[in-house]
């Protein structure tokens, strides 16, 4: 999908962008793969506020995604439309299966209607495709990553992203995360072969308030312009520093590069190198 840009007939609307949907072809949802979800605003089941900047936005249905693609194995399935989705940053294909079976899946970049799509661990390693890390050959892009053989897939699942696979060894398969992080999977684990689409989502220009509060986004306040029983940067005279050795957060931990990874952390091993280049000892 390609960036529009809008007349600016008001201030906010000169920088807005939007996508033109070109790639989406079918504009209404398929209701037997649709159910709707409670709003929490953020809280928890106290009723207390544990994410903030929560709250709002335009009433949507959730899509129910075929995440693990292991209940028609060897079943061909056509692809019947493109759907925006609004829960998540790619856009969603609806297959049919040729028993008849709809189904959600993520629309990688490429996959148009009539396209045929398959999973199974014998099945061709072509765009849509859906096998097991076993049968995907190197240097292969791919998406919808299982971390255990199947739980369905939960890595690489945003608008743009893949993962590339750099080595199969014994009981794993290594791949270089969208992060550049290079980690081990278990070779039995399923992967979709291609780039998830809509890759040009990151470059949209949201240009007002109220695109965000459609979105259920609410406003950040700066610490800094609190008082300082509301936040450790808050207080002073005027524009005031932190006046603490780095950020905190409004509960008084560090800000911005605080690890908060445990260090014995069960998967720990698997992650061959980091995305900052050291390599794990």
């Amino acid at each position: 999908m390609g960036i529009k840009k809008y007349n600016p007939y008001t201030p906010s609307r000169r920088q807005m962008t939007g996508l033109d949907f070109a790639a989406v072809t079918k504009k209404t949802p398929e209701k037997s793969l649709t159910v709707s979800l409670k709003k929490h605003a953020g809280r928890n089941n106290q009723g207390k506020i544990t994410v903030r900047h929560q709250g709002g936005g335009t009433r949507t249905k959730y899509r129910i995604i075929d995440y693990k693609r292991n209940s028609k194995d060897g079943i061909p399935a056509k692809v019947i439309g493109i759907e925006y989705d609004p829960n998540r940053t790619a856009n969603i294909a609806l297959i049919c299966y040729a028993d008849g079976v709809k189904s959600y899946i993520l629309a990688p970049e490429g996959l148009t209607d009539g396209m045929t799509v398959v999973s199974g661990p014998d099945v061709e390693a072509k765009l849509g495709n859906c096998l097991p890390l076993s049968s995907i050959p190197i240097g292969a892009q791919v998406h919808n990553i299982e971390l255990m053989p199947g739980r369905g897939g939960q890595m690489v699942r945003a608008a743009g992203g893949s993962a590339q696979m750099m080595a199969k060894e014994g009981k794993y398969a290594t791949l270089r995360l969208p992060s550049g992080e290079m980690r081990m999977v278990p070779i039995e684990c399923r992967a979709t072969i291609g780039v998830v689409g809509n890759g040009e989502h990151n470059l949209v220009n949201i240009g007002k308030a109220g695109r965000k509060r459609h979105m259920g986004i609410r406003p950040t306040v700066r610490g800094s312009v609190m008082n300082p029983n509301d936040h450790p940067h808050g207080g002073g005279e005027g524009r005031a520093p932190i006046g603490r050795p780095g950020p905190s957060t409004p509960w008084g931990k560090p800000a911005l590069g605080y690890k908060t990874r445990k260090a014995k952390k069960q998967s720990n091993k698997m992650i061959v190198r980091r995305r900052d280049g050291k390599l794990v000892k």
